[in-house]
């Protein structure tokens, strides 16, 4: 039997990238697949991939970095699909915004899923979060430019950094709150990743020659490596695994 078969998730950020990797890798092993994004389009092409494999689907234009809007797409979902038993806490954006930008979504948003998303599962039985961290949030991130073009360059950098921390602070702060109650919550942190979000630095004169430098494995990584690493963490094999910030990085953070 698929391990997520009879089961819900919302997926945020899943108009593109890892979050469509996900949403798909859900619908795969039996889930019915919420598929959220400020990208209503998006979530809708998502969406109708999910229901091609014969997956509960459905589509929601959502701006995690509302409240509101994160509370009412989280009973949406319950009511369109019947239930929540995972949240893939994924949507975010790279490191060109400002400050107050990058924390909204990046920060503010994986709070606003974790506030809501808990105590809704630990009410209706327990369940799983995942929130998106990343390399980012294990150590300085490096990448061509950060460092040039004076502070207003770094702006957007150290925001995701920052942003990026606090996620995986979280993650332990909600794994501990709400351990008891069912509800287990961990964090993937890729590294560089081939998706929409990286591709300006990978079209850079010799960007993606650099950034495969960084990863020990000599490479870049793949959407589909994620949202594998973060079925496993939301699924029943990883029962007892909770509060833990899970690199997937080919190697980044070991160097």
């Amino acid at each position: 039997m698929p391990q997520f078969d009879g089961k819900v998730a919302l997926v945020t950020g899943a108009g593109s990238g890892i979050g469509r990797a996900m949403a798909l890798r859900l619908a795969g092993e039996g889930a019915g697949v919420m598929c959220a994004d400020v990208d209503e389009q998006g979530a809708q092409a998502t969406a109708a991939r999910v229901a091609e494999r014969g997956a509960r689907a459905g589509a929601l234009a959502l701006d995690v970095s509302s409240e509101a809007a994160f509370a009412a797409g989280l009973e949406h979902t319950v009511s369109e699909l019947g239930g929540l038993d995972v949240l893939m806490n994924n949507a975010g954006v790279g490191a060109g915004f400002t400050w107050e930008q990058t924390i909204g979504v990046n920060l503010n948003g994986v709070y606003y899923g974790l506030k809501h998303a808990c105590p809704m599962l630990a009410a209706s039985g327990g369940g799983a979060v995942v929130n998106t961290a990343s390399i980012a949030g294990l150590g300085a991130l490096v990448r061509p430019g950060s460092y040039t073009g004076g502070p207003g360059k770094l702006e957007g950098v150290n925001a995701y950094v920052a942003a990026k921390h606090g996620v995986v602070g979280l993650t332990r702060q909600f794994a501990v709150a709400f351990g008891t109650q069912g509800v287990r919550v961990n964090a993937v942190c890729p590294g560089y990743i081939v998706t929409p979000m990286t591709e300006p630095v990978r079209n850079a004169e010799g960007g993606s020659e650099f950034l495969e430098s960084l990863h020990p494995i000599g490479r870049l990584g793949q959407p589909e490596e994620v949202a594998a690493v973060a079925a496993f963490l939301a699924g029943p094999q990883a029962s007892f695994v909770t509060g833990a910030a899970l690199p997937v990085d080919g190697g980044y953070s070991a160097r």
